[in-house]
């Protein structure tokens, strides 16, 4: 079975706003959907069915799972991820529109990255309102929300493309009418976690 072009766009957006959230587990969702049989994945991306790819995505979301809800930690966790997040995202695009023109593959991945950018923006827009607050709370549910939004979207990416890119779309239109504010989170998070090196 092989997904028609207009869904494979709509899977796009969905997998790149889960993979700005979180990559690890958007990838391994991706590869365990793919060898369960359920999401025919293009030749270029059956390397994420592969058991090794499935168990080190899985195993570094492990790790982000616990890392990403310590607070002040999530803070340099964050901004190292701006530099994984928004790359596989953009990879992952370029690779899914392996049959199309180069034009077409590296619009594909800006796409990807833009979209991928805005969930991690929106991402950090939050985390770093919330990271002041004393108690840890707040910082672990909205942690763990954002790994069920990943995994969820991935998933319902592959049953409903439509629904999960327009979920997407809709979360991108929000950050982006809040851009200043993730914008001045998302400095404000690289200076904390560069506080937090120093210290």
């Amino acid at each position: 079975m092989k997904l028609p072009g207009d869904e494979i766009l709509a899977l796009l957006v969905a997998v790149s706003f889960a993979a700005g959230l979180n990559v690890y587990a958007t990838v391994a969702t991706l590869g365990l959907l793919a060898h369960a049989g359920v999401l025919p994945l293009p030749p270029s991306l059956h390397l994420l069915a592969n058991w090794w790819v499935i168990a080190a995505s899985g195993a570094l979301f492990t790790v982000e799972f616990f890392a990403d809800k310590v607070p002040a930690f999530d803070l340099i966790w964050n901004a190292l991820h701006t530099f994984i997040r928004i790359p596989v995202a953009a990879l992952l695009a370029y690779q899914a529109t392996a049959t199309l023109s180069p034009g077409e593959q590296l619009a594909a991945a800006a796409a990807g990255a833009a979209i991928a950018f805005f969930a991690h923006g929106g991402k950090t827009a939050v985390r770093a309102a919330v990271t002041a607050s004393p108690e840890p709370f707040s910082n672990m549910t909205l942690s763990l929300g954002e790994d069920v939004l990943a995994v969820f979207l991935t998933w319902l990416a592959t049953w409903r493309p439509y629904w999960a890119a327009s979920i997407a779309a809709v979360l991108v239109l929000v950050t982006i009418l809040l851009l200043r504010w993730v914008l001045r989170a998302l400095k404000s998070l690289f200076r904390g976690a560069e506080h937090e090196l120093e210290a």
